[in-house]
């Protein structure tokens, strides 16, 4: 009978997304969490390292080790991983633009360590994709992308046989305002441009087709709608099953088998009172292990915490503690699929399959992913998306507890010191990082070194799989900036569509609307200033490309009557000060998440006094902990913004106060 207990399945792969400082502190953190029983590595790179940047670059600045662990050549990659037995190991890098290196960087680590590399398991993420639409760290045009990522499905299906060579992503999808059907149907457009492009290639002959696609592998998120979330992960295994069946003749059902990793929903994470978000997590997790036949092979949980900053180990341990209490104390795992015959989940799965395979035809229709992506339709399409939700959670039709509802609370302990509660990064750190790369440097066989640029950017040029090459820079010495800089020299770098100009008005200015009032305010602001229109620009500094929330300030600003200057991801303090005054706005809005804000604002600030500018109101917004956000309005920054500011109509008529506070001008009060 299928409601008797058996026994128990073997539990999924317990990760923790962990990595900061140097490679020797992350490698002592991974340790420790394996000893608690961590059963694979999920491995945070810096966004340096993420982006094809040495620590010394300019664009580095405020950004070594701090959302994950700096890797600047082979040494690095030794001490993240000495004393781990990487044959034994199953280990997840979440790395995209640079992904070839950091897996050349591993394979030749494990053969140092003597181990046989065609017994390596474990994932690239890979999926350059989701990188132009959501998290910004994309490097190279859509075109050589797509070679890099081509070449190295080939390599590591012919050499390293049991690696899934990429992770196709639609977790960020979901962060960046993603509904279910464009989130399966965007990864599934994705993993058929990746597909069809391999096997186009000619790298690999017919009778191993089914070995490709079973080395597909899916990274999803499982927000807090349980119900719809659950059947997300049934609807994405069928028209993966029909897609590998059709499209490829994929016969072999077990080449077929949807295979997915998760992170459960960090963008749903709130920093007003957090102690929810423990509840959010174990109920997203549950919509990923409880149906047997949806069920994730690996997961990891944030830490509770995560909007307020960076976990410290022991939040990290509690979220893992909180998938071994699942998977051992409780029975799920003695047991079928718990949904099977379900009328309603039936009925939801279906509904989701139907509208996730109009929305693939529609992209095929365009040309398929890469067209959607270089046309700027998929990220418009997002940015509309998330613009909608955030409406509706202004509105307060979408609750969210302690933010937009039930917001009366008591002291929370947890959060009693907020400076203890997070883990913070040594300001130092970065410097020693830097020190130790020159040192590396110098130290090198410079002439090796050169000579296997000097091949990569030929390999480049002509049609050779690029792998065998990646793989001579880094026994060769070479560093991750030097190895990114020899490809843009060949292919160029992209600055992707910012999806602002296309996304449609997302709340209404009706009579007597909160947003009439601003747009109000914002008309005659700009008529005491002289006429014209009221010019916002907003910027991103350094290296963080999370870019939701600087879009939507885009899109209402846009829409509440500003002109918005906004250039996208990927700016240096001296950028942004140049346009802010050859633009002549009259304020200047950062958006940083990645934890840089104590050196780049300060900056900026600096650039603006030089250039004249110092009267131009700066704000910033991102996860900045109040004590930095007290040092930021100090150094005169003129009001900062965090998560538990949800309401972007009411930070527009905040800013608008700050334009004529500048500006001498008495205040206004926005009536509702």
């Amino acid at each position: 009978m299928s409601g008797t207990p058996r026994p128990k399945d073997r539990p999924w792969l317990m990760r923790t997304y962990a990595g900061h400082s140097t490679a020797e502190a992350s490698n002592e953190l991974y340790r420790r969490n394996l000893a608690k029983g961590q059963t694979g590595l999920s491995v945070a790179f810096d966004l340096p390292t993420q982006t094809g940047y040495d620590p010394d670059h300019i664009l580095a600045r405020g950004e070594v080790g701090r959302v994950g662990v700096p890797v600047s050549h082979l040494g690095d990659m030794r001490r993240l991983f000495q004393e781990i037995p990487l044959e034994r190991m199953n280990t997840s890098m979440t790395i995209n633009a640079t992904a070839m290196w950091l897996l050349a960087l591993y394979q030749v680590v494990a053969e140092e360590h003597g181990a046989d590399i065609g017994k390596l398991q474990g994932t690239t993420q890979n999926d350059i994709v989701k990188e132009y639409l959501s998290r910004g760290t994309h490097v190279f045009p859509p075109g050589p992308s797509l070679r890099l990522t081509t070449d190295m499905i080939a390599y590591t299906v012919n050499h390293i046989p049991k690696w899934n060579p990429i992770n196709i992503c639609s977790y960020h999808l979901q962060e960046a305002g993603a509904t279910p059907v464009q989130e399966i149907a965007f990864a599934m457009s994705t993993a058929v441009a990746v597909l069809d492009a391999v096997f186009a290639s000619g790298q690999v002959p017919e009778d191993r087709k089914g070995d490709v696609v079973a080395r597909i592998s899916f990274f999803v998120n499982a927000g807090v709608r349980f119900i719809e979330e659950m059947c997300k992960m049934r609807a994405f295994g069928r028209i993966w099953d029909r897609i590998t069946r059709e499209r490829y003749g994929i016969e072999n059902p077990k080449h077929r088998r949807f295979r997915y990793g998760v992170q459960v929903n960090s963008l749903g994470l709130t920093e007003a009172q957090p102690e929810n978000n423990i509840q959010r997590i174990v109920l997203e997790m549950l919509a990923v292990t409880l149906s047997k036949d949806a069920r994730a092979r690996a997961v990891q949980l944030p830490a509770w915490n995560e909007a307020l900053g960076l976990p410290r180990p022991w939040d990290q341990q509690w979220s893992l503690r909180i998938q071994q209490v699942l998977a051992h104390e409780s029975d799920l795992l003695e047991y079928d699929d718990v949904f099977e015959g379900s009328h309603v989940i039936e009925s939801k799965v279906a509904a989701l399959v139907e509208e996730a395979e109009a929305e693939i035809e529609r992209i095929q229709e365009m040309g398929g992913a890469m067209a959607a992506v270089e046309s700027g339709y998929l990220k418009a399409r997002l940015v509309a998306s998330h613009s909608e939700r955030r409406a509706r959670i202004e509105a307060g039709e979408e609750k969210i507890v302690g933010v937009n509802c039930y917001e009366s609370t008591e002291p929370n302990p947890l959060t009693a010191d907020l400076d203890t509660a997070i883990m913070t990064v040594d300001p130092e750190n970065e410097a020693r990082v830097v020190s130790a790369l020159h040192t590396w440097r110098e130290q090198r066989d410079e002439v090796p070194a050169q000579d296997a640029l000097g091949a990569l950017r030929k390999a480049a040029v002509g049609t050779d799989n690029l792998m065998e090459a990646t793989l001579r820079c880094a026994r060769a010495g070479v560093t991750t900036g030097e190895w990114a800089w020899a490809l843009r020299d060949v292919f160029g770098e992209y600055r992707a569509p910012t999806g602002v100009g296309g996304a449609p008005l997302a709340v209404a200015p009706e009579a007597g609307s909160l947003l009439a009032s601003v747009r109000e305010k914002v008309g005659k602001t700009a008529a005491d200033l002289g006429g014209g229109r009221l010019r916002l620009l907003v910027g991103k500094p350094g290296l963080d490309g999370h870019s939701n929330g600087a879009e939507q300030i885009a899109v209402r600003a846009r829409d509440a009557g500003f002109e918005v200057v906004y250039q996208g991801i990927r700016l240096t303090p001296e950028q942004i000060v140049s346009a802010a005054v050859a633009e002549d706005v009259h304020c200047v809005g950062l958006s940083i998440l990645s934890g840089s804000h104590a050196e780049l604002v300060p900056d900026v600030l600096e650039r603006m006094r030089t250039a004249g500018a110092q009267d131009i109101p700066v704000i910033v917004g991102g996860i900045i902990p109040s004590s930095d956000a007290a040092a930021l309005r100090a150094a005169g920054v003129a009001a900062v913004f965090t998560p538990k500011d949800f309401g972007i109509t009411e930070i527009i008529g905040r800013i608008v106060d700050e334009i004529r506070a500048a500006n001498t001008l008495p205040p206004l009060e926005v009536l509702v």
